[in-house]
């Protein structure tokens, strides 16, 4: 009988014959082999059977922010596994720290960048308050985070069914249509969610998602206009636009006018009002009526317009009229030609296209502006939208012809 050590011996010129005829693997290579495999798990929407594999690799390269994004991903779906509501909490609160690490390694995954933008710091989430609602809910969450979607679906439409304004519900079973390659169905879920409150940006952008990947650019281009005008202050729509805007190799557009003026508050009654003199030598004079209609605004017109609010405000009322009168004043001043300052040029355009008050809201708010919005939208949707398709969102490129 050959002894231990002999068989030892034996065993490992075995292991060492093997790695010469394989080729040794070193460290490095089983790293990217190995990452390779999670983030193909991961973008095959797998995130629960890559999680296991991220968690290793990110304990072997904690500066790998590809890895890290994919990680808190993943803990965020597995959160939704989790029946114990504080152990789900901390799970997101995890996600969210490593999140916060992958973009702080430059990661600009969309994904994560939404995440961190929805999960709150203490990664609570907000359950209905109907218990028989918020199970049937949760249910769905962990369902759909399993992929059995059809048990998804079933649980989300019954908490549709006990409460029938529950837009995630509705929301979430387009969701797991769409996850199961139903986009008829999918989108008709959208659409339902969206007739629930139109002023919630996610449906939007959701079916944009959906019909962007179906090829559908056009449709998709709508969708994605009309999130941004359900949440402009809010960043995960503009997000989407520029998803759209990259797949057809575009130019996302960003106007603005520099009035080349500022006005505040002298410390007495009056006003202060600062402007840039060069911009005066180029026909900017529509910069000092803009300026004398804001200090008008401050010392009194806010008052006068606006008497149940305690304290000024920049609205939207003030830049509007203030932009209207400076294009007045470019009108009366100028020839016809265009002028060949940009900021005068673009407010030419604006007032020619009647589109200040949406600029103002869109790409010209404030904290205060913002305060004016709800209201304007709820009837002026659809001029929103014109100024997004006009002066934002570039189109589609005409078709070659034959």
């Amino acid at each position: 009988m050959a002894s231990a050590r002999a068989c030892i011996l034996v065993f490992c010129v075995s292991l060492i014959a093997a790695a010469l005829s394989l080729g040794a693997q070193t460290p490095e290579e089983g790293y990217k082999k190995d990452r390779a495999a999670a983030i193909a798990l991961f973008r095959n929407h797998q995130e629960l059977e890559a999680l296991p594999l991220l968690e290793i690799l990110a304990k072997q390269n904690p500066d790998d922010a590809a890895v890290l994004a994919a990680l808190g991903t993943a803990l965020v779906v597995h959160s939704a596994t989790l029946t114990d509501e504080q152990a789900g909490n901390q799970e997101r609160v995890r996600a969210r720290g490593i999140l916060t690490r992958a973009k702080q390694l430059g990661s600009t995954d969309g994904v994560m960048l939404n995440l961190l933008d929805i999960i709150p710091p203490d990664g609570a989430i907000r359950h209905d308050k109907n218990a028989d609602v918020d199970k049937a809910f949760q249910a769905g969450e962990t369902a759909f985070a399993k992929h059995d979607y059809e048990a998804a679906i079933k649980n989300y439409t019954r908490a549709l069914e006990l409460d029938p304004q529950m837009y995630h519900a509705a929301l979430f079973i387009g969701d797991s249509y769409f996850a199961e390659k139903s986009f008829p169905m999918a989108l008709e879920w959208y659409d339902r969610a969206i007739a629930l409150n139109p002023d919630i940006e996610t449906a939007y952008r959701y079916e944009a998602d959906m019909l962007t990947k179906n090829g559908e650019m056009t449709k998709a281009r709508t969708r994605a206009i009309q999130a941004v005008v359900a949440e402009p202050y809010n960043a995960i729509p503009w997000r989407a636009v520029q998803a759209w805007v990259n797949a057809n190799k575009l130019q996302l557009r960003a106007p603005h006018i520099n009035t080349h003026a500022s006005v505040a508050p002298d410390g007495g009654s009056g006003s202060n009002i600062t402007l840039d003199l060069n911009a005066l030598s180029s026909g900017g004079s529509a910069w000092i009526v803009y300026s004398g209609a804001r200090a008008n605004w401050r010392q009194k017109k806010f008052k006068e317009t606006y008497p149940m609010e305690p304290q000024y405000r920049h609205s939207l009322a003030e830049e509007t009229e203030a932009l209207a009168a400076a294009a007045s004043a470019l009108a009366e001043s100028s020839s016809k030609e265009k002028p060949q300052d940009p900021d005068l040029a673009l407010l030419q355009s604006l007032s020619q296209a009647k589109m200040i008050e949406p600029y103002v809201l869109l790409n010209g708010a404030d904290q205060g502006i913002a305060m004016d919005y709800a209201a304007y939208r709820q009837t002026h949707r659809a001029q929103l939208e014109e100024y997004l398709g006009r002066f934002v969102v570039p189109a589609l490129p005409e078709p070659a012809k034959p």
